[in-house]
Parts: structure tokens; sequence; C-alpha cells
């Protein structure tokens, strides 16, 4: 199962791409589904067809839908809103509109999200085409089953041991509040196991990938440098760059000269910034990006010399191996500054920040119990070095191995 997500700024052009990838693969004979998980979906506008929260018949062997988040948070946290909406009419709040309190921030995009995990393990698909929201929510979207994982190991097991035991006197103290019931807090464990799953069988296979798509413009362009390190501190794989929106050459005379050639300094910072990954460039066309026929010239023009379904480029983002004795790990940060980075162990746990991102991980087996002996950060990449099992641990005499994720 392919699985393509687009991402990009607000306003990039990013739905038109996506779309036109979609119809490209469905027209080389790959049966295809795009979806929007935007909240603002624009699919529909597109390809000038009503699309819904079920695969709607686009073209042959093309489908599509809209998610609707509301039902999907409806449809998998229906127990939680049952008891939290006993909480707000326990604290007299029934003058809120409990559908608008029972939803954490964020959630109701990972709600969509885990609709990607059914058709992806389906087979009724050869290839997914998502088009993400913008970079800020997907971002925040990539890095939740890092953080929800750790939680549900960490903390879930002893709040759930701490309801247990209070919920015998917890109507004598709150005065009649129920705590979550065991039914409430399977849902809560079920739905976190389901986003843990989303996150190993749809982001982390070889199969999916992340592509970038921006327009050769200063704040854009620092917007994709930003997401391209968070993509792969989360161990994201971005198989390539599509730059839409570029001034043709013929454009560059009178009023369109200085714009053509500000958009030429940033292509030039784009294949600096970006490179080796492969730099598609979708120029502005003399008409708008809807409906089939512009679509398919869309997708002519950017992938002339490439097939979209395709893996377009295969890089390492982490990697581990055993050299003389020593174990080390890396992982490629492009666009960081040494002091960006904030780095943490604690037991089998390893913590790297940058910036406003943190990202939890379990160490392998073969690094239990070792310390990190040395932390270096040179050619965009921070390489780990771990010492000798503390006494008591099992040495592991595994042979020298490599183990890898992909990347961009």
């Amino acid at each position: 199962m392919r699985i393509i997500f687009y991402t990009g700024k607000g306003g990039v052009g990013k739905t038109s791409i996506a779309a036109a990838t979609a119809l490209h693969m469905a027209d080389s004979g790959l049966r295809t589904l795009v979806l929007s998980t935007d909240a603002a979906h624009s699919l529909s506008d597109s390809f000038g067809i009503p699309l819904g929260a079920e695969p709607t018949p686009i073209a042959e062997r093309l489908d599509g839908l809209e998610i609707d988040s509301l039902r999907e948070t409806e449809r998998n946290w229906s127990s939680v809103q049952h008891w939290l909406s006993g909480v707000m009419s326990w604290a007299k709040l029934d003058d809120i509109q409990h559908e608008e309190m029972i939803v954490f921030p964020g959630m109701e995009e990972l709600f969509s999200l885990l609709k990607i995990k059914d058709y992806a393990q389906s087979d009724h698909y050869d290839a997914l085409v998502v088009d993400c929201a913008p970079t800020g929510e997907t971002l925040r979207l990539l890095s939740y089953p890092n953080v929800i994982r750790w939680w549900l190991e960490k903390i879930f097991p002893f709040e759930r041991m701490l309801i247990k035991t209070v919920r015998p006197v917890a109507k004598l103290v709150t005065g009649g509040l129920e705590l979550p019931d065991n039914r409430t807090l399977n849902a809560i464990e079920a739905f976190v196991r389901q986003v843990e799953d989303m996150n190993e069988w749809v982001f982390q296979r070889n199969e999916a990938s992340v592509r970038l798509v921006m327009n050769p413009e200063k704040m854009v362009v620092a917007e994709a440098r930003r997401s391209f390190t968070y993509l792969n501190l989360y161990g994201f794989q971005t198989d390539a760059v599509l730059v839409n929106k570029v001034l043709p050459k013929e454009a560059a005379q009178g009023y369109f000269n200085g714009w053509q050639q500000i958009q030429q300094r940033h292509m030039a910072e784009i294949e600096d910034s970006f490179s080796p990954l492969p730099i598609i460039q979708v120029p502005l066309l003399a008409e708008e990006v809807t409906g089939f026929a512009m679509l398919r010239k869309v997708a002519t023009i950017a992938f002339t010399d490439l097939e979209p379904a395709s893996l377009l480029y295969e890089g390492r983002v982490e990697e581990m191996v055993k050299q003389d004795g020593v174990y080390r790990y890396s992982i490629r940060l492009p666009f960081v500054a040494k002091d960006e980075l904030d780095l943490r162990q604690k037991a089998d746990e390893l913590t790297i920040q940058v910036g406003p991102y943190r990202r939890k991980t379990t160490l392998p087996r073969t690094l239990t119990g070792r310390p990190i002996t040395s932390a270096r950060f040179a050619d965009q990449k921070l390489i780990l070095s771990f010492g000798e099992r503390s006494a008591g641990e099992a040495e592991d005499d595994t042979k020298a191995e490599t183990e890898t994720k992909g990347g961009g």
C-alpha cells in the first residue's frame, strides 16, 4: 500500500498538487483514494465534484472523501463524551454546549487520521494520497502518537489504579461526581492503542512518505525548512519537495520582472537547503487549477520524468550501528543550531527536543542499560555513543548490525 502525505503552508496549492497526483496515479492503473484531513476541505472544489465522509467515485479507479472530523470524534469518543457530559452536569455547566467541551485541541484532526489507518489496512486500494492540514497542524498530529505512547506506558496504568482505588469514596467526597468507569477507561485505552497502531502501520512503513509543497517565497521556505527538521525528528520519510506557482521565464518582464528575480533567489536557496531530495517545479499556469484537464496538466508537468507513486528518494533519517564494540545512534536534524538541541536519557527512555517539539523514544533492547558516553552534533546529524551496560545487566553480544528507518 503506497501512502503519500502532502503538507505545506496554507495557500501554497497543496490540495491541487495532491489531487493532480491522485488523478495521475489512477490514470496509470492504480486503485487510488484521495483524502482530505484539512478542516477547510477543498478537494471537492479541485475536482468539481461533491465529496462526503465516505469514498465517492471521482474517475475510473479514483475515489475521494473529505473526512468529517465531528463524525469520527463521536464514533471513537462516545463513552468519554458521555462521562464528560455527566461531569459538566454535576458542575452545573448545562448552559454550555457539551460538544464544545468534550474534545481536546487537535483531537478532531487526530480522529480523522485514524480513518487513514482503516483504509491503509484494507485491500480495496493500491494507494492513498492524503491532503493534510497546513504544516503547523500536521506536525502537531504527527507528534501525537509519540506523546500518547509514552503517556499510555508511563502514566495511564497508575492513573487507572488510582481511579479504581478512590472510586468507592468519590461520590461521598465530591458530592456525586462519578469518576470514569471501566468502560470509559477502556475506550481511552483503545483509542490510544489505535493511535499507536496508526503510527507504526501508516507513518513508519517504507511505503509511506511525506512531500512538502511550497512557493518560492521567503516565509514559505522558512516554514518548510522548520517542517523538514521536525519531520526528521519524528523519523518521518520525506521523499520530495514540490515548488508550486513558479513564474515562468516569459513573465520576467514589466510588473513581474522583480517578482521573478525574487523567486529565482529563493529557488537557489531551496536547491541548497533540500538537496539531494528531488525538487519538482510547477509553474504558475495561465488558468486556475480546477477540473480534470488542469489537474492532468499539472501532473504531466510535475512528473514528466518521474512516477509519482514511486518512492522518489530513499535516505536514512535514523541509523544505529555497532562499530569496534561501540553502539552509535544518529539522527539527521537539518537547519538546527547546536544550542537549539536538548537531550536527556532516563533508563531506557531517550528524549530529544528541538525548539517546541519533543520526541520521547524507548531505546532498542541492545541499548538498554547503556549510558550515553558522548554526544556530538556535526554535519546536520546528532550522533550518540553508548557505553557498557551497568553492573548486573546482561551483556548482549549481538554481531554488528544496522537498523534503519526511512527519511529524507
